[in-house]
């Protein structure tokens, strides 16, 4: 008995309700063939007027399945990995399954093993990296078997059988800085994100790929940690060594430090200097200069990698296992052609 004295309702109580036996109601529950319609209706009826609540540890030990899914993630606070996150969480709610999160600390490889390890113990039925340190893709832990969805570039090395999707951040910060040369820009800067994060890598591809193209030598990089107090500091130095007239931030947040440094030195974005960021963050539309900006759409990237690992789940994995899904440029007011 449930510790506020409130005896919680069995199966054994829903089959006397809906005039069944207990076999059938732990059919219906477990969703489960050879039950008449009439009997399933009556059995879901009596659930929702007794308001009960299958144990589901009970369910794992009948149907072998524990309907739960482990996620490895970082501890950050990063606008993309907090994206992920959140659309993980809600694919598998709406999909009936729990969520175990494990999460890791930096990109030591001995943190990841232990995560993963963790999850495969508590007998989780697929694993979901969303982990966006570059770590080489190394052989992790997983039980042959197991379905494993990467969030990630699809055009790296993957292990046998992984399900792979992500945004195509390459061609996304191609388009950026495609756009700041068609206005006219003689070269394009570049603020880039921590270096052992994957993302950094493949932004700072997609720009040079853009300078290549143009014909334009690519000017050396700044960095930060995706933080505004980063870009600014990035910024000013940018602005202190030679003339910038236009800047492409491999993030929003940091793209707003760097919009506050160009104020502070005397200068206005665009007229002086042209910045675009990386994300489409909810506040970039309602800066006092709204910021261009690459959208990556982080709800219909979780919504297709969860659907295809669910479909894997259920033994009908897609025939296709790696996707990019498309970004978009979104332009705004903080890039003009140079004055």
């Amino acid at each position: 008995m449930p510790s506020n004295g409130v005896r919680r309702v069995s199966m054994m109580d829903i089959a006397r309700h809906a005039g069944v036996s207990q076999k059938t109601v732990s059919r219906v529950v477990n969703d489960e063939p050879n039950v008449s319609q009439t009997a399933r209706e009556a059995v879901r009826q009596a659930i929702a007027e007794l308001g009960f609540r299958p144990n589901a540890a009970a369910r794992a030990l009948v149907t072998r399945r524990s309907r739960r899914i482990g996620m490895v993630t970082v501890t950050t606070t990063a606008f993309g990995p907090a994206s992920i996150l959140e659309g993980v969480e809600r694919a598998a709610r709406s999909a009936g399954y729990a969520l175990s999160i494990a999460r890791t600390v930096g990109e030591d490889l001995d943190d990841y093993h232990a995560a993963i390890e963790r999850l495969v113990d508590e007998g989780v039925e697929a694993i979901v990296l969303s982990e966006p340190f570059d770590l080489g893709h190394p052989e992790l832990p997983i039980p042959d078997g197991l379905p494993l969805l990467s969030f990630d570039a699809p055009d790296a090395r993957y292990r046998r059988d992984e399900l792979v999707v992500g945004a195509d951040e390459v061609m996304g910060a191609r388009s950026a800085t495609e756009h700041l040369l068609a206005l006219g820009h003689p070269r394009v800067h570049h603020i880039a994100g921590p270096p052992t994060w994957a993302a950094t890598g493949r932004r700072i591809r997609g720009w040079r790929a853009a300078l290549d193209d143009a014909g334009v030598d690519a000017p050396s990089i700044a960095s930060g940690d995706w933080s505004p107090a980063a870009g600014y500091e990035a910024m000013r130095e940018l602005l202190r060594r030679e003339t910038v007239t236009a800047v492409f931030v491999a993030n929003d947040s940091m793209a707003i430090g760097a919009m506050r440094a160009v104020q502070d030195a005397g200068l206005s974005v665009p007229r002086d200097v042209s910045i675009a960021g990386f994300d489409d963050t909810p506040e970039a539309a309602y800066l006092a200069v709204p910021l261009t900006t690459v959208r990556q759409d982080f709800a219909e990237v979780t919504r297709l990698a969860m659907h295809r690992l669910f479909r894997t789940i259920d033994g009908h994995p897609p025939t296709e296992r790696h996707r990019h899904i498309p970004t978009q440029l979104v332009v705004r007011e903080s890039t003009a052609a140079p004055a």
